[in-house]
């Protein structure tokens, strides 16, 4: 997959000028890559300075390490950072937490996006009482050559591969998108039925599931190494047991 800046940043551009007119008490930033994505867009009608300076006027809520260390190189502050595996259910639980000095009822509140909408996320803090606003940024597109992709979609189909990791959920729609247009998507779904298939964490484990894939491993903590080791160390005994239970 490739990020691909959106064609016209309405939305940033709109958060970049409401930010300046006092228009938010808190923003919330989902990843690294968004966040500073975020301020290219701002700096296109601010200078990066001023643009800081309002984020540090208002209340910074960070969803995991990436856009905590984008924020802390700016030494902009932050109020609050969600703890693993840092998907949309930590942000809303650490926020309950901290109600009493981050109440989010009548708080007009930004959410920088990433790829694909947070809908959850939105409901949630929409449920709390906050006036929401979305930001996105950039969205994920296919690679520029599929050819890797399908020659990997060819391997699954013809059982030649006994791993499988996934390390974002976008990955799974493009994979069966383009096995859709191979006419191999039911293949490709059997053959997960008989390999392992692992997840780097909950929000990917989620869109995998909504698929009607089931995950088999996901790591202790959400980040490439663990998933790596991890699933090196466990998966012969993970496959064999997985395997005897097949018809």
């Amino acid at each position: 997959m490739r990020e691909i800046p959106l064609e016209t940043n309405t939305e940033a551009l709109t958060f970049a000028r409401k930010l300046a007119e006092g228009g938010f008490d808190i923003a919330i930033f989902l990843t690294g890559v968004g966040t500073r994505a975020l301020s290219r867009v701002a700096e296109t009608i601010y200078p990066l300075d001023q643009y800081l300076a309002e984020l540090r006027k208002i209340t910074i809520v960070a969803r995991g390490p990436k856009p905590v260390a984008v924020l802390r190189e700016w030494n902009v502050p932050i109020a609050l950072s969600a703890p693993e595996p840092n998907t949309w259910r930590e942000v809303l639980r650490a926020l309950d937490e901290n109600v009493a000095k981050l109440p989010l009822k009548g708080s007009r509140v930004a959410v920088q996006e990433y790829g694909v909408s947070n809908p959850e996320l939105l409901a949630g803090l929409s449920e709390r009482g906050a006036q929401v606003t979305s930001v996105p940024v950039y969205e994920w597109g296919l690679p520029e050559d599929v050819g890797p992709l399908k020659a990997a979609i060819s391997a699954l189909s013809q059982g030649e591969i006994d791993v499988a990791m996934f390390t974002t959920g976008i990955q799974v729609n493009h994979l069966l998108q383009i096995a859709a247009e191979m006419n191999q998507e039911d293949a490709v779904r059997h053959a997960f039925s008989r390999m392992l298939v692992a997840s780097i964490g909950p929000t990917t484990s989620e869109r995998l599931r909504e698929y009607g894939i089931a995950v088999d491993l996901e790591p202790s903590h959400p980040k490439m190494g663990y998933l790596v080791s991890e699933t090196a160390q466990q998966s012969a005994d993970i496959l064999m047991k997985k395997r005897l239970t097949l018809p």
